[in-house]
C-alpha cells in the first residue's frame, strides 16, 4: 500500500496519527538528543531509561528530541502523562533517570530537578494552543511555568518551533505541528509568483550573515533564463561558538526540506542542495532519514502531493571551509573545485551551480517559509522592527549564566538578551563587551546595551548580525587577545586569493601578537586602522570585508586598553602573559606548600611552615599557583 499523500484528506490522516504519537494514552519520556544534549550526557540517561522501561515492563514511550535551546541545563528530559502537565527536568543523570523510572511506576510526581511545568503547548503553523489537563495541577503548585521562566519569556520561536518538542524522526509528528500543510496550500493555490509576493511582503531578510531581502532574491531566479535551476540550502556553520543551524537541522529537519521545496515551485527549480559541514554528523543523519521519509510519502520526487511538481534534494558535504559560506566559494565547493569565491556579477541568480541560476538560502530563513505561507506576510511583518522583521535565533555562549539558543524578536535590546535571557554574567563580574556576528562581527561594549539588536543598529556601531553568534566576555577578558585570535582563526580560514585579505590579515595579526606580548610601538593603533580599511574595502568576499571587524570595534570602543599595552605595558584585565607577573605576599603566605607541588616548573621555593617565593625566570605564567592558592598570598602585577 502506498504512502505518498495526494490529498489533503491524506495529510489529515497522518497528521491523526501524528497526534496520537505526540500525546499518547501512556506517558511519553522525551531526551533531549541533539549534539549539545549528547555532550553532556543525554545518549547515558537515554539508554538508563530504555532498559528501565524494558527491565519493569513500563507501558511507556521514550524518544529522542532536539534541542530546547537551553542548554545550560542539559541534559533536559520532558515527561508527559496523560491527565498531567508536560514536566521538564534538567541536568538529569543515570541516577535521576531511574528515580524519575521508580516515580513513575508508582504513580508519582518525581520533584527533584524540575525546571519548569508546560501548560500549554503552541500550534504555531495553526495559530492555535493545546492545553495540558490541570486536574493534577495541586501537586505542582510550586513549579515555575516553561512560559514565565526568564530564559524563554522574551523569546519568540518561529524557526525552531519545533525542536525539543517532537521527534525529528517521526515525520507524523511534524506534521501533526503543521508540517508540509504551507507546502499544500502553495501547491494547491498559489502560483510561484504568489508565493515570491508573500515572502517579499513579509520583509524577510536572509538570516546567514549579509541580510539580503529573501523574496528578491527568489524573484531575480524566477526571471532569470533557462530550464535548470537549482537551491540550495547553506548549512555551512563556521562561526566558533554557533550552533544555531546545527540545532535546527537535528532537532526539526523537515522544516528545512519544506521550506526549500516552496522556494523551489516558486522559482522553477527542479533540484537542490544541502551544504552541511562533515562536523555535523547527527545533522546530517537527521537530514538523510527526513529526505527518505519525504520521498516515501511523496513530499519529495515526482509529482509532489499528485500534482506536477518534482523535486528532488541532495546532501552534500563541506570539508569545514569557513570561507565556504560565501555563496560562489560554496558553489565550487559543491561542484568539486576547491573552495574560494568569485568575482560578482554575475550572481548566483543568474550563473551559480554549474552556471545555472540558482538561489542560495541558509537553514534559518528555509525554516521560516512555511510558518509565513501559513500565517501570512502580514503576521510576519508585525514582528521586528521596520527594516528587520520577524526574529533571529542566536547561540548565546561565553561569561553568562544561561548559554544556549535563543530565539527573539528584532528590535530586543542587547540588555535584554543578556541579562533578561542570558541571566547575566557568573561570579558577579562586570559585563564588559559582547561579539556579534561571529569572528568576523564586532565588540560592542557595554555602555551599548540599549542597542536594539537588528541588521541596521549593528552595522551603525560597527558589528554585523552575521548567521547569530553572539560571544558575551567579562572583565578578565583581553579585548586586544580576543582581536588576536579572532584574526588568528580567521588568517587560517582565508582562501588566500585577494591580496589584501591574505596579506592584510597577517600583518594586523603580526602587530596585535607583538601588543599583548608588551613589544607594542607608538602607532601601532594607528596602523591597525590603517590597514583594517584597506582589507575592509579591497577584499573580494564577505570574510576579507569584515574580518577587521573585531579590530576596528575593540580599538574604537577600548583604545585606553590598547594605550596600556603598548605605552605602559599592562594588560588591564591580566591576561597577556608577557605583561603580568606572578607574586608571594610573605604575610599572607602560610608555608602549606601546595603551590610548590602543583607547580611542574618549579619555579616556586620555600620550606613548610614558611613564606615562599617564586623566581621569576621559572615562572611560565600558567597561573596554577594563583588558582591553586587557598589564602590569598598570590597576587598579580
Amino acid at each position: 500500500m502506498s504512502k505518498k499523500i495526494a490529498s489533503l484528506r491524506e495529510l489529515d490522516e497522518l497528521r491523526k496519527r501524528g497526534l496520537k504519537s505526540l500525546y499518547p494514552d501512556k506517558p511519553r519520556i522525551m531526551v533531549g538528543m541533539a549534539t549539545c544534549g549528547l555532550a553532556t550526557g543525554g545518549k547515558k540517561v537515554f539508554e538508563i531509561l530504555s532498559k528501565g522501561i524494558e527491565k519493569n515492563g513500563m507501558d511507556a514511550k521514550l524518544i529522542p528530541t532536539g534541542c530546547l535551546g537551553y542548554c545550560q541545563k542539559e541534559p533536559l528530559v520532558d515527561l508527559l502523562r496523560p491527565g498531567w502537565p508536560r514536566i521538564i527536568y534538567q541536568q538529569m543523570d543515570p541516577e535521576k533517570a531511574e528515580k524519575l523510572l521508580d516515580n513513575i511506576n508508582q504513580g508519582n510526581i518525581w520533584r527533584e530537578n524540575v525546571l519548569a511545568k508546560m501548560e500549554e503547548d503552541e500550534f504555531l503553523i495553526f495559530d492555535e494552543k493545546r492545553k495540558y489537563p490541570s486536574g493534577s495541577e495541586a501537586n505542582l503548585n510550586n513549579t515555575p511555568s516553561y512560559q514565565q521562566l526568564p530564559f524563554y519569556k522574551k523569546q519568540l520561536r518561529i524557526a525552531t518551533r519545533n525542536c525539543g518538542f517532537i521527534n525529528p524522526t517521526n515525520l507524523a509528528e511534524y506534521v501533526a505541528r503543521g508540517g508540509y500543510y504551507s507546502l499544500f496550500k502553495v501547491l494547491t493555490q498559489y502560483e510561484p509568483e504568489q508565493v515570491i509576493e508573500e515572502v517579499i511582503n513579509s520583509g524577510l531578510r536572509g538570516r546567514g550573515g549579509a541580510g539580503f531581502p529573501t523574496g528578491r532574491k527568489w524573484i531575480y531566479s524566477r526571471q532569470a533564463k533557462g530550464d535548470i535551476k537549482y537551491v540550495i540550502c547553506n548549512a555551512d556553520e563556521g562561526d566558533p561558538g554557533a550552533y544555531m543551524d546545527r540545532s535546527i537541522l537535528e532537532g526539526d529537519p523537515h522544516s528545512i526540506l519544506e521550506g526549500m521545496i516552496i522556494g523551489a515551485y516558486a522559482i522553477g527549480a527542479r533540484e537542490g542542495y544541502i551544504y552541511v559541514r562533515a562536523e555535523y554528523p547527527l545533522a546530517i543523519e537527521r537530514l538523510k532519514e527526513a529526505i527518505h521519509q519525504a520521498q516515501d510519502y511523496g513530499f519529495l520526487g515526482n509529482d509532489i502531493l499528485g500534482g506536477r511538481f518534482s523535486f528532488s534534494i541532495n546532501i552534500s558535504r563541506g570539508a569545514g571551509a569557513f570561507v565556504c559560506g560565501e555563496e560562489t566559494a560554496l558553489i565550487a565547493s559543491i561542484e568539486g573545485r576547491q573552495g574560494e569565491p568569485r568575482p560578482r556579477p554575475p550572481f548566483p541568480a543568474q550563473s551559480g551551480l554549474w552556471g545555472k541560476p540558482t538561489n542560495i538560502n541558509n537553514v534559518e530563513t528555509w525554516a521560516n517559509i512555511p510558518v509565513i505561507i501559513a500565517r501570512g506576510a502580514d503576521w510576519f511583518s508585525q514582528i521586528g522592527t521596520q527594516r528587520s522583521k520577524g526574529t533571529k535565533v542566536f547561540s548565546l555562549v561565553g561569561k553568562i549564566n544561561n548559554t544556549g539558543l535563543v530565539e527573539v524578536p528584532m528590535g530586543i535590546t542587547l540588555r535584554e538578551i543578556i541579562y533578561d535571557i542570558g541571566g547575566g554574567i557568573p561570579g558577579g563580574k562586570k559585563f564588559k563587551a559582547v561579539q556579534t556576528g561571529g569572528p568576523s562581527g564586532g565588540c560592542v561594549p557595554s555602555w551599548l546595551l540599549n542597542l536594539p539588536v537588528d541588521y541596521e543598529q549593528l552595522t551603525k556601531v560597527g558589528s554585523i548580525m552575521g548567521s547569530g553568534g553572539m560571544i558575551v566576555i567579562d572583565e578578565d577578558t583581553c579585548v586586544v587577545d580576543l582581536a588576536r585570535y579572532f584574526l588568528s582563526f580567521l588568517q587560517d580560514e582565508s582562501c588566500g586569493k585577494c591580496t589584501s585579505c591574505r596579506e592584510g590579515i597577517v600583518w594586523m595579526l603580526e602587530i596585535l601578537t607583538r601588543i599583548t606580548h608588551g613589544k607594542g610601538e607608538e602607532g601601532d593603533i594607528e596602523l591597525l586602522e590603517q590597514i583594517a580599511e584597506v582589507v575592509k574595502n579591497a577584499s573580494l568576499c564577505g570574510l576579507g570585508k569584515t574580518a577587521p571587524n573585531s579590530v576596528l570595534t575593540t580599538s574604537l570602543y577600548f583604545k585606553d586598553e590598547y594605550e596600556a599595552h603598548i605605552k605602559d605595558k599592562q594588560c588591564p584585565a591580566r591576561v597577556c602573559r608577557d605583561l603580568i607577573t606572578y607574586i608571594i605576599n610573605e604575610e599572607k603566605c602560610t608555608g602549606c606548600m601546595r603551590c610548590v607541588k602543583e607547580c611542574v616548573q618549579e619555579a616556586i621555593v620555600g620550606e613548610r611552615r614558611k613564606p615562599h617565593r617564586i623566581i621569576q625566570e621559572k615562572c611560565i605564567k600558567c597561573g596554577i599557583c594563583y588558582e591553586t592558592c587557598k589564602f590569598d598570598a598570590i597576587k598579580l602585577e
